[in-house]
């Protein structure tokens, strides 16, 4: 998908290679399509890779709020959860490293990256009583919901 009429020159000169305007175009055509398919892969451009950003999912009922992050590979001493108002503010560093060997070859590759992640909260959630459990790569918080402004049932009366 193009945006702009181009010329369809691509070759320049007699080498058959390639003009520098043909390259950008080709590059600005190749960005445009992947913003098109998901906006936030451009914000990496040109490098290709995004920043690790768990994902999270937020449930709530009427007694607590409960957010599960899926954080395969990072210890849980590597994390760091707080809550400040009404933000869950998850953070931490993920590092990774796998190693493949075999006959004739040796292929190593590492990741490292930090991350910080905030969730915004309802303004029910009572500090306090907050508590984080992670198991097999998921980390679970339960944010109890404060007793003041818990659903009251109102009886509806006839006359």
């Amino acid at each position: 998908m193009s945006p702009i009429p181009w010329k369809t020159k691509d070759h320049e000169g007699d080498g058959g290679q390639l003009s520098p305007l043909s390259t950008l175009r080709t590059e600005v055509e190749r960005l445009f399509d992947s913003f098109m398919r998901d906006p936030r892969a451009v914000l990496d451009w040109p490098f290709g890779q995004r920043a690790f950003e768990p994902a999270v999912d937020v449930a709530e009922n009427d007694q607590e709020v409960t957010v599960r992050a899926e954080l395969p590979g990072i210890k849980p001493e590597e994390l760091t959860v707080t809550v400040s108002g009404n933000q869950l503010v998850l953070a931490g560093e993920k590092s990774e490293e796998s190693e493949d060997k075999g006959k004739g070859y040796h292929r190593v590759e590492s990741r490292y990256g930090s991350f910080r992640r905030s969730i915004p909260l309802p303004e029910v959630v009572d500090q306090n009583q907050v508590e984080a459990e992670y198991a097999n790569g998921v980390l679970t918080i339960h944010l109890k919901k404060s007793p003041a402004v818990a659903p009251k049932k109102i009886e509806v009366k006839t006359k």
